[in-house]
């Protein structure tokens, strides 16, 4: 795992970002962060039985989890100043192949930073980097409640 190297991310913020996937839903499907960077970030995921869909390859459910991590964690990593969270508001993906074992990452780039949104692309890999879908969503940007 690489830590980020830059001085324009908060120097706990990797520290952070580990914990929060020790709880929920990431916490469940063992996602692991692998490298933050200004505008990008990759997960990780090692395909367990829990992870299979009825038909025994790897659940939707699972990839998009992975891939709407990656962005949502990329986002809280680029949160505009006076930001203290987001939410999705959008979200969108392509299967175009799936996996049955191994480990598969989800690569998440930065396309738009704006104030009040932030638009990110994650492409979801296999261990052989084959390309098993693409994933957009897009992320509204929340601010303190003014009293």
């Amino acid at each position: 795992m690489s830590q980020p190297q830059s001085s324009q991310l908060p120097a706990n913020l990797y520290a952070t970002l580990v914990r929060r996937l020790q709880g929920g839903l990431p916490g469940h499907l063992d996602l692991e962060l692998v490298e933050l960077s200004p505008g990008s970030l990759t997960l990780q995921m090692t395909i367990l039985p829990q992870h299979m869909a009825a038909n025994g390859y790897l659940h939707a459910g699972a990839v998009v989890t992975l891939a709407d991590t990656a962005c949502g964690f990329g986002c809280l990593a680029n949160l505009p100043e006076g930001a203290h969270s987001f939410t999705t508001i959008e979200l969108k993906s392509n299967f175009l192949r799936t996996a049955t074992n191994g480990v598969i990452r989800a690569v998440a780039t930065l396309i738009h930073r704006g104030r009040r949104t932030q638009v990110w692309d994650a492409t979801i890999y296999d261990g052989e980097s084959q390309t098993l879908a693409l994933f957009r969503c897009t992320q509204m940007i929340l601010y303190p409640q003014s009293g």
